[in-house]
């Protein structure tokens, strides 16, 4: 497989072959809104968030230039919009997992951010204003929350926030080293698996006895 940068190019090409076919479905089907961001989030695949605009995510859905208007005030609006289905994603998939079970749910986090890297950059990037879209800041806790349920699990006794807080920093340190193709490992899922289950073992091995 071809990778740049920690990321799967032909996986990349593919999804955003996909996602370009389901808005022109989705447009079709009489849903403009889901048109406009399955046009978008090629885009972002495609070429990244600097390139994207109402305009073209309007000529990529075949709808007038105007058309984006009707559900986004702007593009800032348009890129939370983005932002938020990231989130939602992840969300779902962590809280799918054992909540018992921080490794997975580390690992898990790790290959959301290899899958997606443009989803990614946006969620936590400096490109939105956060605190003009509280409903990013509110699905960014509930996140946070995910974690500190994780960490509650292993170590009721400690410190919650801030373990939870040094265990976001671990899985979101490691994504970002893989995505910048500073940390090459022959495996990802293989080293993910390996540098949070160190994480986990050492909240254990620190725990007070009951």
């Amino acid at each position: 497989m071809q990778y740049v940068g920690g990321v799967n190019i032909l996986k990349e090409m593919l999804l955003v072959s996909t996602l370009s076919e389901e808005g022109i479905r989705a447009y079709h089907h009489g849903d403009l809104r889901k048109a406009l961001l399955d046009a978008a989030s090629a885009l972002l695949v495609e070429v990244g968030v600097a390139a994207i605009s109402l305009r073209e995510v309007a000529r990529r859905a075949g709808v007038s230039h105007n058309a984006p208007y009707r559900h986004f005030a702007d593009r800032d609006a348009l890129l939370a919009a983005l932002a938020l289905q990231g989130f939602e994603v992840l969300v779902r998939r962590i809280e799918a997992l054992p909540v018992a079970d921080l490794g997975r749910r580390g690992e898990c986090y790790v290959a959301y951010a290899l899958e997606f890297p443009g989803h990614f950059a946006l969620m936590f990037g400096p490109q939105l204003d956060r605190a003009a879209h509280p409903e990013l800041q509110q699905v960014a806790r509930q996140l946070f929350a995910q974690l500190e349920a994780s960490v509650r699990a292993l170590r009721p006794d400690e410190s919650v926030q801030t373990a939870s807080l040094a265990a976001w920093s671990l899985v979101h340190g490691l994504s970002q080293l893989l995505l910048n193709g500073q940390c090459p490992v022959e495996d990802v899922s293989v080293t993910a698996r390996a540098v949070t289950g160190l994480f986990v073992e050492g909240l254990r091995v620190g725990r007070s006895p009951a």
